[in-house]
């Protein structure tokens, strides 16, 4: 049985991206187009999918995680802000932007709250984890046999 955790995240998010995008479950609202993804970015994303991506990662990031809220998701994709001549701090990342994708995720049955901790994925969202990452494992190892054993 392949877990979530067994396929590397650049590998796993990109097809999670393309399932979420095809099941309508997120959807980029009118100002993404023009959002930094945090203070410490100079620019905004090029990608013109980056919300799917951002979503696939925020829903792994849940899981892998457990109970976690925005606070804690912006400080994981936070980096450090370029100061000049002043040393480097670090910064956390737009709440705005996890919060809207985390609301979408939570309407779409993916996560749900606990307890006034967080959110949650929902035996939903981990199916649709297990199913993504099946088929991610499954091309990998096609590529590299020495995996096979993890299918």
């Amino acid at each position: 049985m392949t877990h979530p955790n067994d396929v590397p995240p650049s590998r796993l998010l990109p097809p999670l991206a393309v399932e979420l995008k095809n099941r309508a479950a997120v959807s980029p609202p009118a100002w993404a187009t023009f959002v930094k993804t945090g203070v410490h970015k100079q620019r905004g994303p090029t990608s013109p999918d980056w919300w799917y991506l951002r979503s696939a990662s925020v829903l792994r990031k849940i899981f892998v995680l457990g109970t976690v809220g925005t606070e804690r998701l912006a400080a994981e994709y936070g980096g450090k802000r370029d100061r000049g001549s002043a040393p480097y701090h670090a910064r956390s990342g737009s709440r705005a932007i996890l919060r809207e994708i985390v609301q979408q995720l939570e309407k779409s049955g993916l996560v749900r709250p606990y307890k006034n901790q967080g959110r949650r994925i929902t035996p939903q969202g981990l199916k649709l984890l297990d199913q993504v990452s099946a088929q991610t494992m499954k091309s990998l190892a096609a590529e590299r046999p020495e995996l096979a054993k993890y299918l």
